[in-house]
Parts: C-alpha cells; structure tokens; sequence
C-alpha cells in the first residue's frame, strides 16, 4: 500500500498546485471585479491606526514649493461623516503602512489633483455630470492662467468631515444646507457672495434660514452647473426660466403675496417675445433684449419696494429703463404694470378699458358683418326681381307668335 501511495504523490503534487492556482486567481477577481478596491483585511473597517497619527495638532505635509498642508483629521468629525464606514486606503490606495511612500506634487494644488478622480469609484453619476460643468470647461481650458484652481469634488465636500446632506419630505434641501451650500460657493466667489447677502434672497436666506428662497445652487445647478462665461449667450436667453422655477410656483409664491404672473406678462410683451424666439430659434445669438437681471439684477437683487433700490420706486425703474432706452422721459416707466395682469386691484383704469374694447370690437365688427351681409342679401334680393319681369316678357311673346 506504502508503494502504491508514493506512486500516486507525483500525479497528486501537480493537481493540488493547479486547484491552489486556480482559487488564488478566483479571489483576485472577486476582489478586484469591484467599483471600489478592498483595503487590506487589518485596515477594514478599523481606521483607529491611521487617525492615531492624523489627530495630532499641527501635522502637515510639506512641498518643494514652501507650501504646508495640514493633514489633521479629526477621530470625531470622521465618525460623523458620511465616510466613517470607507478604510482610508479606498481613497489613499497607495498607502498602507508608515513612512508613507513619497508623493511627486510639487504644490499643495497638485497633490489636490492627484485625488479629482477618486470620487469616480463611488459616485459616477455625479462623476458624470462634473465631467462638463462650467468648472471643468474653466480646469480644461489651455488659456486659462488659473486652470488648477478650478474646483474638484474635495474642494466642497471635505471627504473627511462631510456629513449625510439633510433633505425635506419632498428631497429639497432644507434651510441650512442651502446657507451651507451658499458658504460653499462663497471659498472662492467671495465677492459675489457678498452681493448676495445683501439681497432680499440671501436675506431670506442666511439670516431666516428660509428654504423656499434660491440659493447659488438653484440657478446655477450644483454638479451639472452652469454659468454666463462657460454657457455663453444660452445661459442668459433661458435666465427667465430659471426665474420662473421658483417665481410661477403658487405654493411658494402665494406665501408672500407675489404674483405668479411674472412669466406670461414677461413673454407675452416684446421684450419676452423676442428673447422666446431667439432662444428656440438661435439659441447662440445673443440679444439686447433685457431678460429679468437686467432689470433686477443679478446677485444683488433687492425687494420692489425697497425705499432705495426698489423698481416701484419711478426714478429706480427709470434708471433701469434707460440702460437701454437712453432718451426714456420720466413718465416713461408708467406704462409698466409691475408683472400683474389687468385687475380691479392692480391698474383698474386699463382694466375696464380692456373689457370696454372686449365688448366694443365684437359689437362693431358683428355690426359691419350684419350689414355687410344683409347689403348682399339686399342685392341678390334685388337681382332676382329684375330678372324674373324679363323671363315673363319673353315667355308672353313666345306665346303671342305661335298664335299667328
């Protein structure tokens, strides 16, 4: 039995490598076949070895170009995060174990680049709607000094602090996140972001924490934004639609007693109508015709009514007006009805007036036609007694020279 056994181990060894082979490539794959690549087994889901040493005040990562990075983490703001169940090597795969291996950026920027893809592995959606955006188009552009400081995904959402992003019933985001989002943009829009604040909508917002006030996100998108500079004149012709998400919507307006009328006033007139024409006809071509910041401004845009810069004020709108109308007199603006349709309470004079040609036109155009038709009648009335003495004074003497 002894001699049998040792003749079969040789034909054995081979099998036994080959299955061994065989189940090492089978967990490879299954491994690697993932959207996101495994941490090592010690470092899932336990980070405690890394933020051990990432807690410590004042540690910073140091470049060829003087700049210091800080790489403080810390343990309690992690474990908030939306990322606390992530092993840091999913992002850091390069890492995974210390003296960390040496990084190649020469600025702080670069090494934040190294990671504008990482997000990739998990939110390819969001990926995807980046991978154009006004802020790509601006990191892309080979004539753009300032190319490397466009905005990556980590330059808004802080990978190791970022929080589940709060929501209402309806998937809005609530007052806060929409301030949040606000303070976001203002890292690198300062300045705007304070022409914001001073607005009737940053306003509501920063200081209310009112949700149903928009917010940089709600006209400019958030990954698929959108802006004047990187969508050219087509931004601007369909600015009125953005307006009108929020303007038109009864629930929201009906709050404030604002009317939800500006968008059919706006189009129905002729500035509204051209610019409608000029964007599904040309979307391209730009327009002198004024569209609603042109009136109200951008960024800064205050309440009607305010007893400075509000457009009930005649001499504010008439400032405005002339931005294009150079030789507008000052009763000029009188003839804007302030985006409401004709009412007993809003431009009672033009109002029954309306109702007065409503009445009138088809009176005096009903009159013409009655007497246009029974004019007609009157003539072929009159055609058919004429005609008819002829046909008997030949019948009569048809009948006189038979007799003879």
């Amino acid at each position: 039995m002894g001699t049998s056994l040792q003749r079969r181990i040789p034909i054995l060894v081979p099998i036994v490598i080959l299955m061994t082979l065989v189940l090492v490539c089978a967990a490879v794959l299954a491994v690697s076949n993932g959207t996101v690549q495994a941490a090592p087994q010690t470092q899932q889901p336990d980070n405690s070895k890394c933020l051990l040493c990432h807690q410590e005040e004042g540690k910073t990562l140091e470049f060829p170009s003087g700049e210091a990075l800080s790489v403080v983490i810390s343990p309690e703001m992690f474990g908030g995060s939306v990322h606390v169940n992530l092993a840091c090597q999913t992002c850091h795969i390069n890492i995974a174990d210390f003296p960390h291996p040496e990084n190649s950026a020469q600025t702080a920027r670069e090494y934040t680049l190294q990671y504008q893809n990482t997000c990739l592995q998990c939110h390819p959606d969001q990926a995807a709607e980046t991978a154009d955006n006004a802020h790509a188009k601006a990191r892309n552009d080979p004539n753009n000094p300032n190319a490397q400081n466009a905005p990556t995904c980590v330059d808004c959402h802080n990978p190791h602090t970022q929080t589940v992003i709060q929501k209402d019933e309806k998937g809005r985001l609530n007052g806060l996140e929409l301030a949040a989002s606000a303070k976001t943009c203002a890292k690198c829009h300062n300045q705007i972001y304070q022409e914001y604040s001073q607005s009737v909508h940053g306003e509501g917002l920063l200081v209310n924490n009112n949700p149903d006030v928009p917010t940089c996100i709600d006209c400019h998108g958030v990954h698929n934004l959108s802006g004047p500079s990187s969508s050219g004149s087509q931004f601007r012709l369909s600015s009125p639609q953005i307006c009108a998400k929020c303007h038109t919507d009864e629930s929201i307006m009906g709050k404030y007693g604002i009317s939800t009328q500006v968008l059919n006033t706006y189009i129905a007139d002729f500035h509204g109508t051209t610019v409608t024409l000029f964007e599904k006809l040309d979307p391209d071509q730009q327009t002198n015709m004024p569209v609603c910041f042109d009136c109200h401004g951008v960024h800064n845009i205050q309440r009607v009514d305010d007893p400075t810069k509000g457009l009930e004020i005649k001499e504010n709108l008439l400032v405005t007006c002339k931005k294009c109308h150079p030789d507008a007199t000052p009763n000029f603006p009188a003839s804007w009805l302030s985006h409401y349709i004709p009412s007993k309470d809003h431009a009672p004079l033009v109002f029954y007036v309306g109702w007065f040609y409503k009445i009138l036109i088809p009176l005096v155009l009903g009159g013409m036609l009655v007497l246009v038709g029974s004019d007609v009648y009157r003539k072929v009335k009159r055609r058919k007694a004429k005609s008819a003495p002829a046909e008997s004074d030949g019948e009569a003497g048809q009948e006189g020279g038979s007799a003879k």
